[in-house]
């Protein structure tokens, strides 16, 4: 195998954190959506959200972080570290700047940024963190994880809302390929706080159902919008040759990846989902029929579910590929969705299975092979995964498992 491999994964999600928590509930299709519990929501209209429970970072990272460390970046920290324990990668015995940190978000430390802001307006400007300077910062993931571990190459942090996971796997990749040996990339975010809330309310996206199990239905004539989440996924990427000298289990390889941006509503152009697609599989050199599995983005409101349904069978037929979106157990997880879907596609994969769409019921005329209610088994050798961020931003990856199990 040649190229830009993943040989290890770091995930934290509603539905379980590390990496056989989480894919024991995504296949047996156990949610994490409820009632939101962080901060009070009865002022809302919505109610719901994916929630990380269980998570306590004073047990999992150094004291001397948490005063400087909004939510977000704590769940990044824990993940990277669960990321290259998998990888069994240990950062000091590797060159500093052949390693680098790449990341995306889309909206940065909030909850830490709205508790300076109380500071401020209650009590006055003395009272305001000076960690407040870099904790609220898109960045700051990037940082703290580079800065734990030593890694003084190649850096940086990609905002494209939804999309931006994706594309930042897509920037590790390049690195990768201009002879970077190791870059920790993927995404995290978590916005569950007041301040987060009214601003992903002002979307008009969310949705304001008060049932777990009715909130979040893409694909299903009841859509009704999207539940927010929290959480995603860090994964290390390595050159093929870099993980075959360490003798590294892979995952599977980042083969193809395509972004396109969607013309200005009302212009009368199509959307340009199905040629970000498009232009995945070119650069994977795949056909459309060798990908066993489409990782759907999912957005939950009828316009754009009909736009991704309308892409998919353009590229690949009507209900010719099993189509998933495990992410309803989640609820939309912003730029962490993208590397979260693509850690589940490694791990289905590996294991043979497609975790479910849960609580959905396609319509009859739906011209989607959905996979519902339970998990399908399956033989899977390539997954394609689609996210599209708020604004018109797609991006698409195609993942391949490693030729060596293909062949066994």
């Amino acid at each position: 195998m040649t190229g830009a491999v993943i040989t290890g994964l770091g995930i934290t999600a509603p539905n379980g954190l590390g990496k056989q928590q989480y894919w024991a509930a995504a296949s047996a299709g156990t949610s994490g959506i409820g009632p939101v519990t962080r901060f009070d929501p009865a002022r809302y209209p919505a109610t719901l959200a994916g929630e990380i429970a269980g998570f306590r970072p004073e047990d999992l990272l150094p004291a001397r972080l948490l005063p400087q460390t909004d939510r977000v970046t704590r769940l990044a920290l824990v993940a990277a570290e669960w990321a290259l324990a998998d990888a069994r990668v240990e950062p000091a015995r590797l060159p500093e700047f052949e390693m680098g940190v790449i990341t995306a978000s889309t909206s940065g430390g909030f909850e830490f940024a709205q508790g300076e802001l109380q500071q401020l307006w209650s009590r006055g400007s003395r009272y305001v963190s000076a960690y407040q300077s870099f904790a609220w910062f898109y960045a700051v993931n990037s940082g703290q994880i580079s800065i734990r571990h030593g890694m003084k190459g190649p850096g940086g942090v990609v905002v494209s809302d939804q999309a931006g996971g994706l594309d930042a796997l897509a920037q590790a990749r390049r690195q990768i390929r201009k002879g970077t040996s190791l870059i920790v990339s993927g995404a995290m975010d978590a916005t569950l706080c007041p301040w987060g809330w009214a601003a992903l309310w002002t979307s008009g996206l969310v949705s304001a159902a008060g049932d777990p199990s009715q909130a979040y239905l893409p694909f299903d004539p009841r859509a009704c919008g999207h539940v927010p989440g929290e959480g995603g996924a860090i994964v290390i990427m390595e050159s093929a040759e870099h993980a075959r000298r360490r003798g590294a289990h892979v995952y599977g390889e980042v083969a193809g990846y395509g972004a396109t941006f969607d013309a200005r509503p009302g212009s009368g152009r199509e959307p340009a989902l199905r040629k970000a697609i498009e232009l995945a599989l070119a650069d994977a050199r795949t056909t459309p029929a060798e990908v066993d599995v489409v990782f759907a983005d999912a957005a939950g409101t009828p316009a754009q579910d009909r736009i991704e349904a309308a892409a998919i069978t353009a590229v690949f037929g009507p209900r010719a590929v099993p189509v998933t979106a495990p992410k309803t157990m989640t609820g939309r997880l912003y730029s962490g969705a993208g590397p979260l879907d693509t850690a589940t596609a490694l791990l289905a994969m590996a294991e043979g299975v497609i975790p479910p769409t849960v609580n959905v019921e396609p319509g009859p005329d739906h011209p989607l092979d959905l996979v519902v209610g339970t998990a399908r088994p399956a033989s899977l050798t390539t997954a394609l995964v689609v996210a599209r961020g708020y604004g018109g931003f797609n991006a698409a990856v195609v993942l391949r498992k490693p030729r060596e199990e293909v062949a066994a």
